[in-house]
């Protein structure tokens, strides 16, 4: 096990540029899968979610390898529509596979994902959807088993909640059925339209992606092409709260700064002074920061659930007291308990933390619950006094590319030891 020591108490000053989305670029390598051909993806972050899905790509028969920010997915020679447990076990989201499979082969098998750190994760509205396009599935010992005798045909289909994963799965599985597919409260997120795009890039067609009703005409084919990922817009937020928490500076180069715009408005609330000009996001930290208020987590362009940990950090050293109010995934607060060990002072009710601000933290040693908890413990370090330990970074790993690397070029103090 590999854990992060981090002196704090120092500010950050320096520049980077934002990592390929890690919500961005896993749908789009199951959408490889239904490309006869090799597909290359651009500015591709390296995290161990990437590699696993690399290994379930490769599982199945295609040519799939990474080198220097790109991965190239021959999928030509795909042979087979199943995913292992294992394999499955590796990334939490890899039931995206389960529209792109149904495509390909009309077929797929795969275990059914459980929950995860955050809370359940369930796939109900994925399987719904699938079986209104016209596949029949079987539930039993664990396994999903699922087979379109008829073919995948376009149909109505209406979501009871915006789910992303829901939504990625039925264009995956749309895009190459027979006939019109309606989908209604289709979730709005920037990795639907990203998805879309690549899709329609290969001749799919797709309508509506960023809106609540997307429409989709079935083709008969998709042709291979390239792209280029887009930014991860919940990394540059986790890098902002490090320079709201230390008063430091941070320039952040992201081509598409619009995608930040449910967080920026927050973050001035707290006093720091953002300035944007094209690609570079400039952001300068307030001495101490202010409070918010309270913040609700909802679908985009909501407040995003991904990002609450991170102000839950800013409120912990902020003048005043913040509410948080969790609606998306019940198990959201399990960092709080260790920011408790570092002087936080929160409180947990069901879904709402409240969180009175003190006038510093304290080192300590703390364990990483999962991806965003565990990410902004290590910002809530870098303002402690003190030396902090962060166990189990395995699950920081997932989503931040070189994490400990891009800090120190913004002095950052931390190492990691295994």
């Amino acid at each position: 096990m590999s854990r992060f020591v981090v002196e704090g108490s120092n500010r950050i000053d320096g520049k980077i540029r934002v990592q390929g989305s890690k919500n961005g670029v896993l749908p789009l390598l199951s959408a490889s899968v239904l490309v006869s051909g090799e597909s290359v993806f651009k500015g591709c972050p390296e995290l161990t979610d990437v590699k696993a899905a690399i290994n379930i790509l490769t599982y199945l028969g295609c040519r799939a390898e990474q080198k220097d920010g790109v991965i190239c997915v021959d999928s030509s020679g795909a042979d087979k529509f199943t995913i292992t447990e294992e394999l499955m076990r590796e990334m939490r989201s890899s039931v995206v596979f389960l529209g792109a499979l149904l495509g390909r082969f009309g077929r797929a098998e795969m275990s059914a994902p459980g929950g995860c750190e955050i809370g359940l994760r369930p796939i109900d509205l994925h399987l719904e959807a699938m079986r209104a396009l016209g596949a029949v599935i079987d539930e039993t010992g664990g396994k999903l088993v699922c087979s379109c005798p008829q073919g995948l045909k376009g149909a109505r289909i209406s979501l009871s909640f915006p789910s992303v994963g829901a939504t990625e799965n039925i264009l995956l599985a749309a895009c190459t059925a027979k006939g019109e597919t309606l989908l209604i409260n289709a979730a709005r997120e920037p990795e639907i339209i990203e998805l879309a795009d690549f899709l329609n890039a290969c001749g799919a067609k797709i309508s509506g992606a960023g809106e609540s009703v997307i429409r989709v005409e079935g083709v008969d084919k998709l042709c291979p092409c390239e792209h280029s990922v887009w930014q991860d817009r919940i990394a540059a937020t986790t890098y902002m709260s490090a320079a709201a928490v230390t008063g430091g500076r941070l320039e952040l180069e992201m081509n598409r700064p619009s995608l930040l715009l449910p967080v920026i408005e927050l973050f001035e609330k707290t006093g720091c002074v953002i300035d944007i000009k094209g690609s570079k996001i400039n952001i300068k930290g307030a001495s101490r920061l202010k409070k918010f208020g309270i913040i609700r987590t909802m679908p985009y362009p909501g407040f995003p659930t991904d990002s609450q940990a991170d102000f839950a950090v800013m409120a912990s050293v902020a003048q005043g007291t913040c509410t948080i109010v969790e609606n998306i995934f019940e198990n959201r607060f399990k960092y709080v308990s260790q920011l408790r060990k570092m002087g936080a002072q929160i409180r947990i009710e069901n879904r709402v933390a409240v969180i009175e601000g003190v006038s510093r933290l304290s080192g300590a040693n703390v364990v990483s619950p999962d991806l965003r908890g565990g990410s902004a413990l290590v910002v809530a370090a870098m303002c402690a006094d003190g030396i902090t330990v962060v166990d189990d970074i395995y699950h920081i790993d997932r989503g931040y590319e070189k994490f400990e690397e891009q800090l120190k070029i913004l002095g950052v103090k931390i190492k990691r030891e295994e």
